[in-house]
């Protein structure tokens, strides 16, 4: 049973943790530059999702929103900088599922963690019931890209290495190796101060 479904039977909503609520504000206070659409779209669906995935902790929380606001660029993007001329460095990466051409510029990083390759956009398209792999584009939309976080978050079992407070292994991961790893701390110092 998930902590909102003890919650509502015993009479408590998921407000019984205000301190552990992500609103736009609390987004905003660990990106201040993050645009309102994005914030907006994570704020909406984020505790609950968070519940669903047993992302509810204070470590947890602030692991996991440390790590979007770096790969984000504090939640200013949703997809991968650096346009066709950058993306074509995806191509022809089997690791990637990447075997037809064109698809390292068709599956770019997109989203929160930044899906990347044919076979992850299949796969996690699948685990949430939608074409992804036809249609990479939504992988974008606020909404599902924190979706696939979440999946992506389970499916990497990410929980045990927040509750460590480790952040390097946290980031590798999510990204597979120590790329930003100063930014990433530094995020997950603010979130410390945010989420507690």
């Amino acid at each position: 049973m998930s902590m909102r479904a003890i919650g509502n039977w015993i009479g408590l909503d998921h407000a019984a943790a205000p301190e552990l609520t992500v609103t736009r504000e609390r987004l905003l206070r660990l990106a201040p530059s993050a645009s309102a659409a994005i914030v907006a779209g994570i704020a909406e669906r984020f505790d609950e999702l968070a519940d669903d995935h047993d992302v509810t902790t204070p470590r947890r929380i602030c692991h996991f929103l440390a790590q979007a606001a770096h790969e984000t660029d504090g939640f200013r993007t949703l997809e991968e900088y650096g346009g066709p001329a950058y993306f074509i460095r995806y191509e022809g990466r089997r690791d990637l599922g990447n075997t037809q051409a064109g698809d390292g510029i068709r599956y770019h990083g997109r989203g929160i963690f930044q899906l990347t390759g044919r076979a992850n956009y299949r796969r996690f398209g699948q685990r949430l019931g939608l074409d992804l792999e036809a249609e990479p584009e939504r992988a974008k939309e606020p909404e599902t890209s924190l979706r696939v976080a979440f999946a992506y978050w389970a499916e990497r079992a990410i929980n045990p290495a927040a509750d460590a407070d480790d952040v390097e292994r946290v980031t590798k991961l999510i990204n597979g190796g120590r790329n930003g790893l100063a930014e990433r701390t530094r995020y997950l110092q603010k979130a410390k101060g945010i989420w507690s």
